[in-house]
């Protein structure tokens, strides 16, 4: 019998390698590694399934789901905000399992790193990270699946970013699911890039190696006070019912302003950068070289400028 699929992450923290628990395993290993649910691909990745299993999160009896959900992943719930229910306990205090899934952290919870020379993280998330995209790398997926001119659609745009860094933040569902810009600037131009809504877990890129460029994606272009020209990739993926922007992107914005949200589902966060212009954090690229994910917080280091 074959041994089930497990994710190793590096918690940067505890300093510690951990395996990760995945919500919906049984789901993922039925739809990408079975004969069978490979022939139902097509139906699992459209858009119509993931926002009918959306909508589902957003009804009332969804939030019975919210203290099972706490208790399986041992969530420190009490981090975050309450729901609409004041009154109540906070595991009870969601009115719908979607609210529960976009919670906010309590004031002081995060901070970003203040210092202008390092980025912080964007999302509270499983990261990758490289100086340089270029074909032949091979973690975690096939470099040509991850150049810019791919991951951005518009070639036109990307010219400027491909031979630079690159961070992809991996976000579980059990994980904050709000993301936040990493340096203040503001927004040059924004567009989605149509595509599909592939489970984004490392078992599904095991199988389907081109999933970034396949996805459904929405591509912001901004202008950073210290990390040069951005782009900023939101990744749709299974279950994801809906990416929503919560910043008017008119408007500039300041280092850790909450950029967005996705509601249910796991989801992913790229950001590329101009060549030579920084450099993700030696942890990341170190357990990035072994093809391992790096467990960050918000708010902190993922990566520096690049020293002349």
């Amino acid at each position: 019998m074959a041994q089930p699929f497990e994710i190793t992450i590096h918690n940067r923290y505890s300093n510690k390698k951990m395996t990760e628990k995945v919500y919906g395993a049984a789901m993922v290993e039925f739809a990408y590694a079975s004969v069978f649910g490979k022939l139902l691909a097509p139906l699992i990745s459209h858009r119509s399934v993931s926002q009918f299993y959306g909508k589902r999160q957003d009804a009332l009896k969804s939030a019975k789901k919210v203290p099972v959900f706490i208790n399986e992943f041992d969530i420190d719930i009490n981090e975050y905000e309450k729901g609409s229910y004041r009154d109540r306990p906070i595991e009870e205090s969601y009115k719908t399992f979607n609210e529960f899934f976009i919670r906010a952290f309590k004031p002081g919870q995060r901070e970003f790193v203040t210092a202008p020379e390092k980025m912080g993280a964007f999302a509270e998330a499983r990261y990758f990270g490289y100086d340089t995209i270029t074909p032949e790398l091979m973690i975690p997926v096939k470099g040509d699946f991850l150049r810019a001119v791919d991951l951005i659609g518009k070639s036109e745009l990307a010219q400027k970013f491909e031979g630079g860094p690159l961070l992809l933040a991996r976000l579980c569902p059990v994980d904050y699911h709000r993301y936040h810009y990493p340096d203040s600037g503001e927004t040059i131009s924004s567009f989605e890039v149509p595509g599909e809504y592939h489970s984004v877990n490392p078992l599904a890129l095991k199988h389907r190696g081109n999933i970034f460029i396949k996805n459904f994606r929405r591509v912001s272009l901004l202008k950073t006070e210290n990390f040069g020209e951005l782009a900023y990739i939101e990744v749709g993926a299974t279950c994801v019912g809906k990416i929503v922007q919560s910043h008017d992107e008119s408007k500039p914005f300041s280092k850790g302003d909450q950029k967005g949200y996705f509601l249910f589902g796991g989801s992913t966060v790229i950001v590329c950068g101009e060549p030579g212009k920084w450099k993700p954090s030696s942890d990341i690229l170190a357990n990035s070289e072994q093809g391992i994910e790096t467990y960050i917080k918000l708010g902190d280091e993922v990566a520096e400028l690049a020293r002349s």
